[in-house]
């Protein structure tokens, strides 16, 4: 029965894992938008 439940946590880890990664790649994917945002309202305003 044990081994039963250290499976069941090895699967929630690696569901962890994948869900952390999906994570930081929609921040970067956020973070590359504000930058283009930033970068095209410094170039609306030293116009």
């Amino acid at each position: 029965m044990s081994g039963n439940l250290n499976s069941n946590n090895i699967e929630k880890d690696g569901f962890n894992v994948n869900s952390e990664e999906s994570n930081y790649k929609d921040l970067i994917v956020k973070l590359k938008e504000i930058k283009s945002t930033i970068a095209l309202l410094e170039k609306t305003i030293f116009k």
